[in-house]
Protein backbone atom coordinates (compact mmCIF):
# COMPACT_ATOMS: atom_id res chain seq x y z
CA UNK A 1 0.00 0.00 0.00
CA UNK A 2 1.07 4.02 -0.70
CA UNK A 3 1.04 5.66 1.66
CA UNK A 4 0.19 9.51 0.97
CA UNK A 5 -0.82 12.96 3.24
CA UNK A 6 -3.64 14.67 2.82
CA UNK A 7 -5.69 16.74 5.00
CA UNK A 8 -8.76 15.44 3.26
CA UNK A 9 -10.89 12.40 4.07
CA UNK A 10 -12.49 10.47 2.08
CA UNK A 11 -16.37 10.93 1.23
CA UNK A 12 -16.92 7.31 1.56
CA UNK A 13 -19.36 5.73 4.70
CA UNK A 14 -20.20 2.13 5.13
CA UNK A 15 -23.68 0.96 6.80
CA UNK A 16 -23.56 -2.45 7.90
CA UNK A 17 -26.10 -4.98 6.24
CA UNK A 18 -29.21 -4.09 7.62
CA UNK A 19 -28.84 -0.84 6.55
CA UNK A 20 -27.54 1.43 10.31
CA UNK A 21 -24.42 3.43 10.22
CA UNK A 22 -21.36 1.95 10.66
CA UNK A 23 -18.83 3.66 10.19
CA UNK A 24 -17.79 7.18 7.81
CA UNK A 25 -14.18 8.27 6.13
CA UNK A 26 -11.11 6.37 6.20
CA UNK A 27 -12.45 4.05 9.17
CA UNK A 28 -15.02 2.99 5.99
CA UNK A 29 -12.93 2.42 3.71
CA UNK A 30 -10.63 0.32 5.93
CA UNK A 31 -13.04 -1.62 7.63
CA UNK A 32 -14.92 -2.66 4.49
CA UNK A 33 -11.09 -3.36 3.07
CA UNK A 34 -10.63 -6.31 5.86
CA UNK A 35 -13.84 -7.89 5.71
CA UNK A 36 -14.22 -11.37 4.19
CA UNK A 37 -14.90 -10.86 0.63
CA UNK A 38 -18.50 -13.65 1.32
CA UNK A 39 -19.61 -11.06 3.67
CA UNK A 40 -18.57 -7.63 2.19
CA UNK A 41 -20.67 -7.81 -0.57
CA UNK A 42 -23.56 -7.92 1.93
CA UNK A 43 -22.46 -4.07 3.19
CA UNK A 44 -23.22 -1.54 1.97
CA UNK A 45 -20.32 1.27 1.09
CA UNK A 46 -20.67 4.27 -0.83
CA UNK A 47 -18.21 6.59 -1.99
CA UNK A 48 -17.98 10.30 -3.76
CA UNK A 49 -21.47 10.13 -3.43
CA UNK A 50 -21.64 14.21 -3.11
CA UNK A 51 -21.40 14.45 -6.90
CA UNK A 52 -24.62 13.16 -7.05
CA UNK A 53 -26.41 16.25 -6.12
CA UNK A 54 -24.45 17.81 -8.68
CA UNK A 55 -25.29 15.35 -11.47
CA UNK A 56 -29.14 14.78 -10.80
CA UNK A 57 -31.19 16.41 -12.70
CA UNK A 58 -34.43 15.84 -11.09
CA UNK A 59 -33.15 15.99 -7.41
CA UNK A 60 -35.47 15.04 -4.88
CA UNK A 61 -35.97 13.88 -1.45
CA UNK A 62 -36.78 10.09 -2.80
CA UNK A 63 -33.41 10.24 -4.88
CA UNK A 64 -31.57 6.86 -4.69
CA UNK A 65 -27.48 5.94 -4.46
CA UNK A 66 -26.41 3.00 -5.27
CA UNK A 67 -23.88 1.22 -2.97
CA UNK A 68 -20.57 -1.10 -4.38
CA UNK A 69 -22.53 -3.82 -4.26
CA UNK A 70 -25.39 -2.75 -6.59
CA UNK A 71 -27.89 -1.92 -4.09
CA UNK A 72 -29.75 1.71 -3.98
CA UNK A 73 -30.08 3.51 -1.01
CA UNK A 74 -32.14 6.81 -0.51
CA UNK A 75 -29.47 9.50 -0.76
CA UNK A 76 -31.56 11.67 2.09
CA UNK A 77 -30.57 9.25 4.41
CA UNK A 78 -27.17 8.64 3.34
CA UNK A 79 -26.53 12.67 3.59
CA UNK A 80 -28.41 12.18 7.11
CA UNK A 81 -25.78 9.91 8.31
CA UNK A 82 -22.69 11.63 7.17
CA UNK A 83 -23.97 14.87 8.82
CA UNK A 84 -24.87 12.77 12.40
CA UNK A 85 -21.44 11.45 12.51
CA UNK A 86 -19.68 15.15 11.90
CA UNK A 87 -22.08 16.51 14.18
CA UNK A 88 -20.91 13.63 17.01
CA UNK A 89 -17.37 13.98 16.28
CA UNK A 90 -17.48 17.92 16.81
CA UNK A 91 -19.44 18.66 19.74
CA UNK A 92 -17.33 15.48 21.32
CA UNK A 93 -13.93 17.44 20.23
CA UNK A 94 -15.64 20.63 21.81
CA UNK A 95 -16.55 19.18 24.85
CA UNK A 96 -13.16 17.16 25.38
CA UNK A 97 -11.70 21.22 25.01
CA UNK A 98 -13.73 23.03 27.25
CA UNK A 99 -14.11 19.93 29.77
CA UNK A 100 -17.50 20.42 30.02
CA UNK A 101 -20.68 19.07 27.74
CA UNK A 102 -21.36 21.32 24.61
CA UNK A 103 -24.78 22.01 23.49
CA UNK A 104 -26.04 21.65 20.21
CA UNK A 105 -27.75 24.73 20.78
CA UNK A 106 -24.87 26.74 21.19
CA UNK A 107 -23.27 25.68 18.02
CA UNK A 108 -23.75 27.60 14.46
CA UNK A 109 -23.75 24.90 11.82
CA UNK A 110 -22.06 25.78 8.31
CA UNK A 111 -22.42 23.27 5.42
CA UNK A 112 -20.53 23.89 2.18
CA UNK A 113 -21.32 23.39 -0.98
CA UNK A 114 -20.15 24.28 -4.77
CA UNK A 115 -21.32 27.45 -5.73
CA UNK A 116 -22.61 25.88 -8.77
CA UNK A 117 -24.75 23.57 -7.12
CA UNK A 118 -28.74 24.70 -7.94
CA UNK A 119 -30.88 25.22 -5.46
CA UNK A 120 -32.47 21.71 -5.26
CA UNK A 121 -28.65 20.64 -4.26
CA UNK A 122 -28.85 23.11 -1.57
CA UNK A 123 -31.97 22.64 -0.06
CA UNK A 124 -31.60 18.65 -0.31
CA UNK A 125 -28.73 19.42 2.32
CA UNK A 126 -30.73 21.37 4.72
CA UNK A 127 -33.33 18.75 4.62
CA UNK A 128 -30.49 16.18 5.44
CA UNK A 129 -29.40 18.66 8.15
CA UNK A 130 -33.11 18.63 9.44
CA UNK A 131 -33.31 14.52 9.26
CA UNK A 132 -30.18 14.31 11.20
CA UNK A 133 -30.77 16.63 13.49
CA UNK A 134 -28.10 19.15 13.51
CA UNK A 135 -30.59 21.33 13.20
CA UNK A 136 -34.37 21.86 13.85
CA UNK A 137 -36.72 22.56 11.61
CA UNK A 138 -37.80 25.62 14.22
CA UNK A 139 -34.59 27.13 13.93
CA UNK A 140 -33.03 27.67 10.22
CA UNK A 141 -30.66 30.52 11.01
CA UNK A 142 -28.74 27.71 13.08
CA UNK A 143 -27.35 26.59 9.47
CA UNK A 144 -25.72 28.85 6.97
CA UNK A 145 -25.21 27.27 3.40
CA UNK A 146 -22.03 28.28 2.30
CA UNK A 147 -20.61 28.23 -1.22
CA UNK A 148 -17.44 26.57 -1.71
CA UNK A 149 -15.47 29.26 -3.73
CA UNK A 150 -16.42 32.38 -1.26
CA UNK A 151 -15.12 30.66 1.70
CA UNK A 152 -12.10 30.22 -0.02
CA UNK A 153 -12.01 33.89 -1.31
CA UNK A 154 -12.63 35.24 2.14
CA UNK A 155 -9.72 32.99 3.91
CA UNK A 156 -7.47 33.81 0.94
CA UNK A 157 -7.60 37.79 1.83
CA UNK A 158 -6.49 36.86 4.84
CA UNK A 159 -2.84 34.99 4.05
CA UNK A 160 0.11 36.26 5.10
CA UNK A 161 3.60 35.87 3.54
CA UNK A 162 4.31 32.53 5.10
CA UNK A 163 1.04 31.23 3.88
CA UNK A 164 1.13 30.84 0.34
CA UNK A 165 3.57 30.30 -3.06
CA UNK A 166 3.21 32.98 -5.89
CA UNK A 167 4.20 30.61 -9.09
CA UNK A 168 4.20 33.82 -10.89
CA UNK A 169 7.37 35.32 -9.55
CA UNK A 170 9.47 32.28 -9.98
CA UNK A 171 12.79 33.40 -11.24
CA UNK A 172 16.25 32.41 -10.95
CA UNK A 173 17.12 35.51 -9.43
CA UNK A 174 15.01 34.47 -6.42
CA UNK A 175 15.94 30.64 -6.15
CA UNK A 176 14.74 28.57 -8.81
CA UNK A 177 14.27 28.50 -12.47
CA UNK A 178 10.97 28.56 -13.80
CA UNK A 179 11.77 25.57 -15.55
CA UNK A 180 11.66 23.76 -12.47
CA UNK A 181 8.78 21.77 -11.38
CA UNK A 182 5.88 23.86 -10.33
CA UNK A 183 4.99 21.74 -7.67
CA UNK A 184 8.00 21.37 -5.65
CA UNK A 185 7.27 25.08 -4.98
CA UNK A 186 5.40 23.67 -1.97
CA UNK A 187 8.18 22.32 -0.34
CA UNK A 188 10.40 24.73 -1.44
CA UNK A 189 8.75 27.66 0.07
CA UNK A 190 10.13 27.45 3.73
CA UNK A 191 13.60 27.01 2.79
CA UNK A 192 12.97 30.06 0.43
CA UNK A 193 11.58 32.18 3.57
CA UNK A 194 14.45 31.07 5.91
CA UNK A 195 16.96 31.61 3.28
CA UNK A 196 15.01 35.36 2.21
CA UNK A 197 12.98 36.46 3.72
CA UNK A 198 12.31 39.40 1.08
CA UNK A 199 12.32 36.48 -1.55
CA UNK A 200 9.76 37.94 -4.37
CA UNK A 201 8.55 34.44 -4.11
CA UNK A 202 5.89 35.57 -1.81
CA UNK A 203 3.69 38.52 -0.99
CA UNK A 204 6.29 40.20 1.02
CA UNK A 205 4.64 40.91 4.59
CA UNK A 206 3.83 44.52 5.64
CA UNK A 207 2.97 45.70 9.63
CA UNK A 208 -0.40 44.25 8.59
CA UNK A 209 0.96 40.94 7.50
CA UNK A 210 -2.03 39.96 5.07
CA UNK A 211 -2.40 40.11 1.36
CA UNK A 212 -4.98 43.15 2.61
CA UNK A 213 -2.14 45.11 2.42
CA UNK A 214 -1.73 44.73 -1.56
CA UNK A 215 -5.69 44.64 -2.22
CA UNK A 216 -7.01 48.24 -2.80
CA UNK A 217 -10.56 49.94 -3.40
CA UNK A 218 -11.67 47.52 -6.78
CA UNK A 219 -9.46 45.30 -7.24
CA UNK A 220 -10.16 42.11 -8.54
CA UNK A 221 -9.53 38.84 -8.10
CA UNK A 222 -10.48 34.99 -9.24
CA UNK A 223 -10.87 32.02 -7.04
CA UNK A 224 -10.46 28.46 -8.76
CA UNK A 225 -11.47 26.61 -6.58
CA UNK A 226 -10.86 22.27 -7.53
CA UNK A 227 -12.21 19.56 -5.71
CA UNK A 228 -12.86 16.26 -6.19
CA UNK A 229 -16.17 16.42 -7.95
CA UNK A 230 -16.51 20.00 -9.28
CA UNK A 231 -14.60 23.03 -10.51
CA UNK A 232 -15.85 26.34 -8.81
CA UNK A 233 -15.12 30.10 -10.37
CA UNK A 234 -16.00 33.01 -8.91
CA UNK A 235 -14.59 36.51 -9.07
CA UNK A 236 -14.55 38.96 -6.24
CA UNK A 237 -14.03 42.43 -6.39
CA UNK A 238 -12.60 44.35 -2.91
CA UNK A 239 -14.39 46.95 -1.26
CA UNK A 240 -13.36 49.11 1.31
CA UNK A 241 -12.91 50.45 4.19
CA UNK A 242 -14.32 47.11 5.52
CA UNK A 243 -13.06 45.11 2.68
CA UNK A 244 -16.72 43.70 1.95
CA UNK A 245 -16.53 41.71 -0.96
CA UNK A 246 -18.95 42.07 -4.63
CA UNK A 247 -19.25 39.37 -6.38
CA UNK A 248 -18.27 40.92 -10.61
CA UNK A 249 -19.59 37.76 -12.23
CA UNK A 250 -22.13 34.65 -11.22
CA UNK A 251 -20.35 31.84 -10.32
CA UNK A 252 -19.51 29.08 -13.27
CA UNK A 253 -17.66 25.97 -13.57
CA UNK A 254 -18.60 22.12 -14.01
CA UNK A 255 -17.78 18.66 -13.10
CA UNK A 256 -14.39 18.98 -13.36
CA UNK A 257 -13.00 17.95 -10.51
CA UNK A 258 -10.05 15.48 -10.16
CA UNK A 259 -12.59 12.48 -10.00
CA UNK A 260 -12.80 12.86 -13.92
CA UNK A 261 -8.92 11.07 -14.12
CA UNK A 262 -10.38 8.49 -12.19
CA UNK A 263 -13.08 8.10 -14.80
CA UNK A 264 -10.19 8.41 -17.23
CA UNK A 265 -8.31 5.47 -15.63
CA UNK A 266 -11.64 3.12 -15.38
CA UNK A 267 -12.20 3.70 -18.74
CA UNK A 268 -8.26 2.45 -19.55
CA UNK A 269 -9.03 -0.36 -17.86
CA UNK A 270 -12.13 -1.00 -19.74
CA UNK A 271 -9.85 -0.75 -23.49
CA UNK A 272 -7.17 -3.46 -21.74
CA UNK A 273 -10.04 -5.91 -20.24
CA UNK A 274 -12.94 -4.90 -21.68
CA UNK A 275 -16.27 -3.18 -20.45
CA UNK A 276 -17.77 -6.53 -20.08
CA UNK A 277 -15.20 -7.84 -17.18
CA UNK A 278 -14.87 -4.48 -15.44
CA UNK A 279 -18.66 -3.65 -14.77
CA UNK A 280 -18.79 -7.68 -12.88
CA UNK A 281 -15.69 -7.30 -11.29
CA UNK A 282 -17.06 -3.88 -10.22
CA UNK A 283 -20.31 -6.33 -9.07
CA UNK A 284 -18.75 -9.32 -7.76
CA UNK A 285 -15.54 -8.06 -6.02
CA UNK A 286 -16.28 -4.89 -5.01
CA UNK A 287 -14.32 -4.34 -2.19
CA UNK A 288 -11.34 -5.45 -4.13
CA UNK A 289 -12.37 -2.72 -7.09
CA UNK A 290 -12.32 -0.15 -4.37
CA UNK A 291 -8.79 -1.20 -3.42
CA UNK A 292 -7.56 -1.01 -7.13
CA UNK A 293 -8.56 2.92 -7.10
CA UNK A 294 -7.04 3.85 -3.82
CA UNK A 295 -4.10 2.30 -5.00
CA UNK A 296 -4.83 4.65 -8.15
CA UNK A 297 -5.60 7.64 -5.93
CA UNK A 298 -2.05 7.94 -4.25
CA UNK A 299 -0.01 7.27 -7.53
CA UNK A 300 -2.09 9.90 -9.46
CA UNK A 301 -0.94 12.19 -6.80
CA UNK A 302 2.97 11.28 -8.22
CA UNK A 303 2.00 12.72 -11.74
CA UNK A 304 4.00 15.74 -12.30
CA UNK A 305 5.42 17.54 -15.65
CA UNK A 306 9.04 16.60 -15.35
CA UNK A 307 8.37 13.00 -14.31
CA UNK A 308 10.85 10.89 -16.20
CA UNK A 309 10.17 7.07 -14.46
CA UNK A 310 6.83 5.08 -14.62
CA UNK A 311 3.93 4.61 -12.25
CA UNK A 312 3.47 1.53 -10.92
CA UNK A 313 -0.66 0.72 -9.54
CA UNK A 314 -0.74 -2.66 -7.87
CA UNK A 315 -3.64 -5.04 -8.78
CA UNK A 316 -5.26 -6.72 -5.89
CA UNK A 317 -4.53 -10.69 -6.36
CA UNK A 318 -8.10 -10.95 -6.55
CA UNK A 319 -8.28 -8.70 -10.05
CA UNK A 320 -6.02 -11.20 -11.66
CA UNK A 321 -7.63 -14.45 -10.31
CA UNK A 322 -10.78 -13.20 -11.27
CA UNK A 323 -9.69 -11.88 -15.01
CA UNK A 324 -8.14 -15.62 -15.64
CA UNK A 325 -11.38 -17.14 -14.56
CA UNK A 326 -13.23 -14.97 -16.44
CA UNK A 327 -11.31 -15.07 -19.82
CA UNK A 328 -9.84 -17.90 -19.38
CA UNK A 329 -6.01 -16.28 -19.87
CA UNK A 330 -3.76 -14.01 -17.73
CA UNK A 331 -3.57 -9.92 -17.48
CA UNK A 332 -0.43 -10.24 -18.74
CA UNK A 333 -1.68 -12.12 -22.10
CA UNK A 334 -4.39 -9.02 -22.03
CA UNK A 335 -1.97 -6.13 -21.82
CA UNK A 336 -0.22 -7.99 -24.83
CA UNK A 337 -3.24 -7.69 -27.05
CA UNK A 338 -4.76 -4.41 -25.75
CA UNK A 339 -2.22 -2.30 -27.87
CA UNK A 340 -2.25 -0.09 -25.37
CA UNK A 341 1.48 0.11 -25.75
CA UNK A 342 2.56 2.64 -22.67
CA UNK A 343 0.83 0.14 -20.15
CA UNK A 344 3.51 -2.37 -19.65
CA UNK A 345 3.07 -5.63 -16.91
CA UNK A 346 5.51 -5.64 -14.13
CA UNK A 347 6.50 -9.33 -12.97
CA UNK A 348 5.49 -7.63 -9.52
CA UNK A 349 2.05 -8.22 -9.78
CA UNK A 350 1.61 -4.08 -11.50
CA UNK A 351 0.71 -2.29 -14.10
CA UNK A 352 3.45 0.09 -15.36
CA UNK A 353 2.48 3.39 -16.82
CA UNK A 354 4.51 6.02 -18.39
CA UNK A 355 4.43 9.17 -17.22
CA UNK A 356 2.66 10.43 -20.36
CA UNK A 357 0.48 7.29 -19.93
CA UNK A 358 -0.71 9.15 -16.67
CA UNK A 359 -0.51 12.62 -18.20
CA UNK A 360 -3.52 11.93 -20.65
CA UNK A 361 -5.35 10.84 -17.91
CA UNK A 362 -5.38 13.94 -16.60
CA UNK A 363 -5.63 16.06 -19.70
CA UNK A 364 -9.26 16.05 -20.53
CA UNK A 365 -9.96 16.98 -17.00
CA UNK A 366 -7.69 19.92 -17.10
CA UNK A 367 -8.63 20.86 -20.43
CA UNK A 368 -11.92 21.83 -19.16
CA UNK A 369 -10.41 23.53 -16.60
CA UNK A 370 -8.51 25.60 -18.73
CA UNK A 371 -11.22 26.52 -21.05
CA UNK A 372 -13.82 27.19 -18.92
CA UNK A 373 -10.93 29.75 -17.43
CA UNK A 374 -10.18 31.10 -20.92
CA UNK A 375 -14.05 31.49 -21.31
CA UNK A 376 -13.91 33.36 -18.50
CA UNK A 377 -11.35 35.47 -19.14
CA UNK A 378 -12.99 36.59 -22.17
CA UNK A 379 -15.90 38.46 -20.05
CA UNK A 380 -15.81 42.18 -19.75
CA UNK A 381 -16.35 42.14 -16.28
CA UNK A 382 -13.41 39.70 -15.67
CA UNK A 383 -10.51 42.23 -16.83
CA UNK A 384 -7.54 43.30 -14.86
CA UNK A 385 -7.75 40.63 -12.49
CA UNK A 386 -4.79 41.04 -10.03
CA UNK A 387 -4.70 37.51 -8.37
CA UNK A 388 -5.67 34.21 -9.13
CA UNK A 389 -6.34 32.06 -6.35
CA UNK A 390 -5.76 27.98 -7.34
CA UNK A 391 -7.48 26.06 -4.04
CA UNK A 392 -8.94 22.84 -3.37
CA UNK A 393 -7.60 19.27 -3.06
CA UNK A 394 -7.03 19.32 -6.85
CA UNK A 395 -5.04 22.65 -6.98
CA UNK A 396 -2.11 20.14 -5.32
CA UNK A 397 -1.37 18.98 -8.51
CA UNK A 398 1.34 20.52 -10.73
CA UNK A 399 0.27 19.17 -13.88
CA UNK A 400 -2.63 21.86 -13.26
CA UNK A 401 -0.26 24.06 -11.78
CA UNK A 402 1.86 24.34 -14.58
CA UNK A 403 -1.50 24.56 -17.47
CA UNK A 404 -2.87 27.71 -15.70
CA UNK A 405 0.32 29.09 -15.58
CA UNK A 406 0.91 28.72 -19.65
CA UNK A 407 -2.71 29.93 -19.70
CA UNK A 408 -2.31 33.25 -18.12
CA UNK A 409 1.12 33.92 -19.35
CA UNK A 410 1.80 36.14 -16.67
CA UNK A 411 -2.00 38.24 -16.80
CA UNK A 412 -2.25 37.54 -13.04
CA UNK A 413 -0.41 36.46 -10.16
CA UNK A 414 -1.13 33.08 -9.33
CA UNK A 415 -1.41 32.13 -5.51
CA UNK A 416 -1.86 29.01 -3.47
CA UNK A 417 -2.49 28.72 -0.33
CA UNK A 418 -0.26 26.51 1.86
CA UNK A 419 -3.24 24.42 3.23
CA UNK A 420 -4.35 24.47 0.06
CA UNK A 421 -6.96 21.72 1.50
CA UNK A 422 -8.11 23.42 3.84
CA UNK A 423 -9.05 27.07 2.74
CA UNK A 424 -12.42 26.34 2.77
CA UNK A 425 -12.98 24.73 5.94
CA UNK A 426 -10.68 27.93 7.67
CA UNK A 427 -12.89 30.34 5.04
CA UNK A 428 -16.38 29.04 6.16
CA UNK A 429 -15.48 29.00 9.54
CA UNK A 430 -14.76 33.02 9.44
CA UNK A 431 -17.76 33.30 6.90
CA UNK A 432 -20.38 31.87 10.02
CA UNK A 433 -18.71 34.52 12.18
CA UNK A 434 -19.53 36.94 9.86
CA UNK A 435 -21.96 36.22 6.77
CA UNK A 436 -22.63 39.55 5.55
CA UNK A 437 -18.71 39.84 4.37
CA UNK A 438 -20.03 39.26 0.90
CA UNK A 439 -22.42 42.15 0.10
CA UNK A 440 -23.31 42.11 -3.64
CA UNK A 441 -24.01 38.67 -5.44
CA UNK A 442 -24.84 37.59 -8.84
CA UNK A 443 -27.61 35.58 -9.74
CA UNK A 444 -26.95 32.33 -11.74
CA UNK A 445 -30.35 31.95 -12.96
CA UNK A 446 -33.23 33.84 -13.85
CA UNK A 447 -36.46 33.29 -11.88
CA UNK A 448 -39.99 34.18 -12.49
CA UNK A 449 -43.18 32.68 -12.48
CA UNK A 450 -45.98 32.63 -15.10
CA UNK A 451 -48.92 35.40 -15.25
CA UNK A 452 -51.80 36.23 -17.14
CA UNK A 453 -51.38 39.65 -18.48
CA UNK A 454 -54.23 41.58 -20.41
CA UNK A 455 -53.65 41.19 -24.42
CA UNK A 456 -52.18 43.87 -26.72
CA UNK A 457 -52.88 43.07 -30.28
CA UNK A 458 -49.30 43.01 -32.06
CA UNK A 459 -47.01 42.37 -29.20
CA UNK A 460 -48.87 39.36 -28.15
CA UNK A 461 -48.21 36.39 -29.87
CA UNK A 462 -52.15 35.11 -31.02
CA UNK A 463 -51.84 31.58 -29.70
CA UNK A 464 -51.69 32.92 -26.25
CA UNK A 465 -54.68 34.90 -26.49
CA UNK A 466 -57.21 33.61 -23.53
CA UNK A 467 -60.45 35.43 -23.47
CA UNK A 468 -62.48 34.66 -20.26
CA UNK A 469 -65.50 36.99 -18.92
CA UNK A 470 -65.09 39.17 -22.32
CA UNK A 471 -61.61 40.43 -21.20
CA UNK A 472 -58.81 39.39 -23.23
CA UNK A 473 -55.27 37.76 -21.56
CA UNK A 474 -51.88 36.74 -22.53
CA UNK A 475 -50.98 33.60 -20.88
CA UNK A 476 -47.62 32.31 -20.33
CA UNK A 477 -46.20 35.77 -19.30
CA UNK A 478 -42.77 35.42 -17.74
CA UNK A 479 -43.17 37.78 -14.90
CA UNK A 480 -38.96 38.19 -14.11
CA UNK A 481 -38.28 38.06 -10.12
CA UNK A 482 -34.17 38.67 -10.95
CA UNK A 483 -32.80 37.80 -13.91
CA UNK A 484 -29.30 35.52 -14.61
CA UNK A 485 -26.10 37.61 -13.78
CA UNK A 486 -27.88 40.25 -12.15
CA UNK A 487 -26.55 42.13 -9.20
CA UNK A 488 -28.43 41.57 -6.32
CA UNK A 489 -27.09 43.00 -2.53
CA UNK A 490 -27.71 40.78 0.72
CA UNK A 491 -31.17 41.54 1.94
CA UNK A 492 -32.10 42.57 -1.10
CA UNK A 493 -35.99 41.47 -1.69
CA UNK A 494 -38.29 40.82 -4.45
CA UNK A 495 -42.07 42.21 -4.25
CA UNK A 496 -44.86 40.44 -5.43
CA UNK A 497 -48.72 40.74 -4.85
CA UNK A 498 -51.01 37.50 -5.04
CA UNK A 499 -54.75 37.21 -4.72
CA UNK A 500 -56.41 33.90 -3.78
CA UNK A 501 -58.70 33.07 -6.79
CA UNK A 502 -61.39 32.31 -4.40
CA UNK A 503 -62.28 33.88 -1.13
CA UNK A 504 -62.37 30.43 0.48
CA UNK A 505 -59.05 29.20 -0.91
CA UNK A 506 -56.31 28.41 1.96
CA UNK A 507 -53.22 28.04 0.13
CA UNK A 508 -51.80 29.78 -2.84
CA UNK A 509 -50.02 27.33 -5.27
CA UNK A 510 -47.30 29.31 -7.47
CA UNK A 511 -44.68 27.77 -9.59
CA UNK A 512 -41.37 29.36 -9.79
CA UNK A 513 -39.66 29.03 -13.35
CA UNK A 514 -35.58 29.40 -14.22
CA UNK A 515 -33.84 29.67 -17.19
CA UNK A 516 -30.12 30.38 -18.20
CA UNK A 517 -30.61 33.46 -20.83
CA UNK A 518 -31.07 36.86 -19.20
CA UNK A 519 -34.38 37.91 -21.20
CA UNK A 520 -37.28 35.63 -21.41
CA UNK A 521 -40.72 36.36 -22.20
CA UNK A 522 -43.03 33.30 -21.82
CA UNK A 523 -43.07 30.55 -19.76
CA UNK A 524 -42.89 28.07 -22.83
CA UNK A 525 -40.23 29.31 -24.37
CA UNK A 526 -36.69 26.83 -24.78
CA UNK A 527 -34.56 26.95 -21.80
CA UNK A 528 -37.11 27.63 -19.06
CA UNK A 529 -38.16 24.75 -16.83
CA UNK A 530 -40.30 24.91 -13.74
CA UNK A 531 -37.57 24.62 -10.97
CA UNK A 532 -40.00 25.32 -7.58
CA UNK A 533 -42.95 25.84 -5.63
CA UNK A 534 -43.61 28.86 -3.59
CA UNK A 535 -46.39 28.02 -1.18
CA UNK A 536 -48.27 30.77 0.77
CA UNK A 537 -50.72 28.61 3.65
CA UNK A 538 -53.63 31.51 3.91
CA UNK A 539 -55.49 29.69 6.60
CA UNK A 540 -56.31 31.77 9.85
CA UNK A 541 -55.58 35.31 7.98
CA UNK A 542 -59.29 35.69 7.18
CA UNK A 543 -60.23 38.93 6.62
CA UNK A 544 -63.76 40.99 5.56
CA UNK A 545 -61.81 42.84 3.21
CA UNK A 546 -63.47 42.40 -0.34
CA UNK A 547 -60.28 41.74 -1.91
CA UNK A 548 -57.66 39.60 0.06
CA UNK A 549 -53.82 40.91 -1.39
CA UNK A 550 -50.79 38.68 -0.19
CA UNK A 551 -47.92 40.92 -0.34
CA UNK A 552 -44.61 38.33 -0.62
CA UNK A 553 -41.06 39.53 -0.52
CA UNK A 554 -38.41 37.45 -1.73
CA UNK A 555 -34.82 37.49 -1.01
CA UNK A 556 -32.09 36.36 -3.48
CA UNK A 557 -29.32 37.87 -2.56
CA UNK A 558 -27.85 35.12 0.16
CA UNK A 559 -26.77 31.27 -0.85
CA UNK A 560 -30.54 30.78 -0.23
CA UNK A 561 -33.68 31.81 -1.58
CA UNK A 562 -35.93 32.56 0.57
CA UNK A 563 -39.94 33.61 0.93
CA UNK A 564 -42.01 35.60 3.23
CA UNK A 565 -45.51 36.86 2.90
CA UNK A 566 -48.25 39.15 4.70
CA UNK A 567 -51.81 39.98 4.06
CA UNK A 568 -51.83 43.26 3.50
CA UNK A 569 -55.95 43.57 5.16
CA UNK A 570 -54.41 42.01 8.71
CA UNK A 571 -50.66 42.73 8.57
CA UNK A 572 -50.75 39.18 9.64
CA UNK A 573 -47.96 36.82 8.07
CA UNK A 574 -48.24 34.49 6.41
CA UNK A 575 -46.63 31.09 6.09
CA UNK A 576 -44.71 30.96 3.07
CA UNK A 577 -41.75 28.72 1.42
CA UNK A 578 -40.38 27.84 -1.55
CA UNK A 579 -39.30 24.28 -2.43
CA UNK A 580 -37.29 23.36 -5.32
CA UNK A 581 -37.19 19.41 -4.66
CA UNK A 582 -40.99 18.76 -5.37
CA UNK A 583 -41.86 18.16 -8.96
Amino acid sequence: MYLYLTCKTPTTILLTPDRKFHSFGYAARDFYHDLDPSESKHWLYLEKFKMKLHTTANLSIDTDLHAANGKRVKALDIFAYALAFFKEQALKELSDQTGGDFDNNDVRWVITVPAIWKMPAKQFMREAAYKSALVSRENPEQLIIALEPEAASIYCRKLRLHQMVDLCTQTTQNGFSPTDNVGSGMTQAKEHVRRNRQSRTFLVENVIGELWSELEEGDRYVVVDCGGGTVDLTVHQIRLPEGHLKELYKASGGPYGSLGIDYEFEKLLCKIFGQDFIDQFKIKRPAAWVDLMIAFESRKRAAAPDRTNPLNINLPFSFIDYYKKFRGHSVEHALRKSNVDFVKWSSQGMLRMSPDAMNSLFKPTIDHIIQHLRELFEKPEVSDIKFLFLVGGFAESPLLQQAVQNMLQGRSRIIIPHDVGLTILKGAVLFGLDPSIIKVRRSPLTYGVGVLNRFVEGKHPPEKLLVKDGTRWCTDVFDTFIAADQSVALGEMVKRSYTPAKPSQQVIVIHVYCSEKENVGFISEPGVRKCGTLRLDVTGTESTAPRREIQTLMQFGDTEIRAMAVDVSTGRTVKSSIDFLSH
